[in-house]
């Protein structure tokens, strides 16, 4: 090659190299420009610029983008459109486990609230009531999510608050999500690069109406509210579709290391910095009972008229020292509450009374209702509870009703407000059957009980409510065992009880409507994947009457494996903490049921996981009962609860006779006269210690 051809050479690509510079630096600032206004339009609400300019700006980056290929990021606002349909979600652990709230329902209650925090603050904050911030409390879906150098690294869905499922690809197509945090912004706002933000995902209700009319037009099932529309959208597996709902994400928690912590004090100054690239709930910080109950009348009256569902106030102590000085409950912050409004109501009419057969065989009455919208939801059905209920209510069908609705619980009736006329001579109100209307046994009535159930253990319905309950999320977690499979499952007799699900194949499954070879594969993955809970949900699983997650929590830890929890004794079983006569002797009668025993040793075989973790425990204070009342100088509640059963002692919440010691600390209250009353042993901190430690 010729001198002057090679200066040719070197010369256009010299040129090549500052046009891709200039095009780079051209798409750089289109997506910074397009960046900065949809934050103004969808987070703060407050456009600036026409929607046809916007839609311009957006259009020439994605020429520059079909132009330039290579230069295209995942966090251009181009790439909110959605990928890919993806096969499942990836189950993937919190870094710190998403805790739910306690609540209270009436302003009594959350008087009684400050006045323990105002306790547990004492000497610890100036003043006599803590700085609070109140929030809406949002009716959403929760969601955590994760940002590694500005940029959006992972979103999870809270699950059963310890493990969760990456939907990453469908919230990067919300619009009020920031995919790339400014650098600049970041470093004046005081936030590393690094961080977790939590809040929800909503729906605005004049969506949750356009979505509905849609599906409508189309022949679809319409959703039952907004919060139903909004988890049901981001657990959708085609993320293009995610993008043409317009949900909403509203932050108010954040997480970072601890380093960076040091730059937050409180939730407001939390508040303020997430401000700048999400959009938080309404709130306001108040400094007592009467600004804290105007702030919550204030939004009560106005709850109909907010653009998207709220059931109520949250309630959070601002200082981030003093909720470190309240600490946690074993489920939930000693430092926030949520306050519930009243439930909403509306009237309908019964146009039929279903009865339903749980998983315990017991029979619940259903309203099937005239659709009524109460709060903005279509409400089709109601529980009747049981048949003292039904008297009580003097209702039957074809009544006009009152119906309640009050967050995510169950709509009841409340009272009959007319009955039709030709009810001349006709019982004024329903009778449940005596018979099973799935299996035709005989209901039973235990003496001193309400409720009637069937006791056939082979009745199909009881089946199908065990298999839904042994796969639900909070159990054995098996995403696409729903009610249409499982019903199709028992009735070609492919599932005959929760073991059957571990011998399901692909070939048996595709004998089954409206399953195909993915779907197929991805039920066996997730059953697969089940095999690895923990002992506590396999426990939970087997649907033993009166255990809940949380008993079957204390029993995994205390027990330690499923064989010795199978041949605990009544006496032993009630050594545990929350486990009662009651509850015992109901765990006992399953165990000495030989079907369950054989039950259990089938999904031993079948891989899931029989033993856990034990909870070593010493034998110092063995067969001693302990009451704590006040705030102790260098313990919390749960850190004393928790040496107190590692020497092998029982922490209970009142004063009895049967109680050996109260640990008193400040400001104990009526338990310490109760335990002067009694003639029990009053001790301290050092006391308590002396006693745990002793051999």
């Amino acid at each position: 090659m010729t001198p002057a051809a090679k200066d040719r050479v070197t010369h256009d690509r010299t040129n090549d190299r500052v046009k891709d510079r200039d095009v780079k630096h051209q798409i750089d600032e289109l997506r910074e420009t397009i960046r900065h206004h949809e934050h103004l339009y969808y987070v703060l609400d407050a456009p600036e610029l026409p929607d046809a300019e916007f839609d311009r700006l957006m259009q020439e980056l994605k020429r520059l983008e079909a132009a330039h290929p290579e230069l295209i990021t995942k966090d251009s606002p181009t790439q909110r459109v959605g990928g890919k349909p993806v096969s499942a979600f990836r189950k993937t652990p919190h870094v710190r486990p998403m805790l739910s709230l306690d609540n209270s329902y009436s302003k009594q209650e959350l008087a009684d609230w400050i006045t323990r925090i105002r306790s547990g603050l004492k000497n610890k904050t100036a003043g006599t009531t803590p700085k609070c911030v109140c929030e809406l409390k949002l009716d959403g879906l929760s969601l955590a999510i994760r940002y590694r150098n500005g940029s959006l690294a992972q979103a999870v869905t809270r699950g059963d608050g310890k493990i969760g499922e990456d939907v990453t690809q469908n919230v990067r197509t919300i619009r009020s999500i920031c995919l790339m945090c400014n650098p600049k912004r970041l470093k004046e706002s005081r936030l590393p690069p690094d961080f977790e933000v939590r809040g929800e995902v909503v729906l605005p209700r004049s969506q949750f109406d356009v979505i509905n009319a849609e599906r409508q037009r189309n022949g679809l099932e319409v959703f039952a509210n907004p919060r139903n529309a909004a988890a049901g959208t981001i657990r959708t597996l085609d993320s293009s579709i995610v993008s043409k709902r317009r949900l909403v994400f509203i932050a108010y928690q954040l997480l970072v290391e601890k380093s960076a912590n040091e730059n937050f004090r409180s939730q407001s100054e939390v508040l303020s910095t997430l401000e700048h690239f999400f959009k938080v709930p309404r709130h306001e910080s108040v400094t007592d009972e009467k600004a804290l109950f105007t702030f919550i009348d204030s939004i009560g009256a106005q709850r109909e008229k907010l653009p998207w569902d709220i059931d109520g106030v949250v309630v959070k102590v601002d200082s981030f020292d003093s909720q470190q000085a309240l600490g946690f409950t074993g489920k939930a912050p000693r430092w926030a509450i949520a306050y519930k409004f009243a439930a909403m109501a509306g009237v309908s009419t019964i146009l039929d009374i279903e009865i339903q057969v749980g998983r315990t065989g017991k029979v619940t009455p259903v309203a099937r209702l005239e659709p009524v919208k109460i709060g903005g939801v279509s409400v089709q059905n109601a529980t009747l509870h049981n048949q003292e209920e039904i008297k009580r209510l003097e209702v039957n069908i074809n009544d006009r009703v009152t119906v309640e609705r009050g967050g995510d619980v169950i709509p009841k009736i409340v009272k009959v407000v007319e009955k039709p006329l030709f009810t001349a001579g006709m019982p004024t109100y329903f009778e449940l059957p005596r018979v099973c209307p799935e299996c035709q046994s005989t209901l039973v009535q235990e003496p001193g009980e309400v409720d009637l159930y069937c006791v056939n253990t082979a009745c199909p319905a009881k089946l199908r409510q065990s298999i839904l309950h042994f796969a639900a999320r909070s159990v054995m977690n098996i995403e696409g065992l729903g009610e249409s499979l499982v019903g199709q499952l028992t009735q070609r007799g492919l599932v005959q009880n929760i073991a059957d699900i571990y011998e399901l194949t692909k070939e048996k499954l595709l004998t089954l409507e409206r399953i195909g070879d993915k779907s197929a594969e991805n039920l066996l993955a997730e059953i697969e994947n089940s095999r690895k809970q923990p002992l506590e949900r396999v426990i939970f699983g087997l649907g033993i009457s009166q255990v809940g997650a949380r008993t079957a929590e204390l029993l995994a830890e205390d027990f330690g494996s499923m064989v010795d929890l199978m041949n605990a004794s009544v006496d032993r079983l009630q050594e545990i903490k929350d486990v009662g006569p009651s509850v015992s002797a109901s765990i006992r009668q399953f165990f000495d049921e030989p079907s369950n025993r054989a039950l259990v040793q089938r999904l031993q075989k079948r891989g899931l996981r029989m033993t856990g973790e034990k909870r070593v425990r010493g034998t110092a204070l063995a067969g001693k009962t302990f009451v704590i009342t006040g705030t102790l100088p260098n313990y919390s509640r749960d850190a004393a609860k928790k040496m107190i059963e590692d020497a092998g002692g029982k922490v209970t919440d009142s004063v009895s006779k049967k109680t050996d010691y109260v640990i008193a600390g400040e400001d104990p209250g009526s338990k310490l006269d109760k335990a002067r009353e009694l003639g029990v042993k009053v001790i301290d901190e050092k006391e308590m210690e002396q006693l745990a430690k002793a051999k």
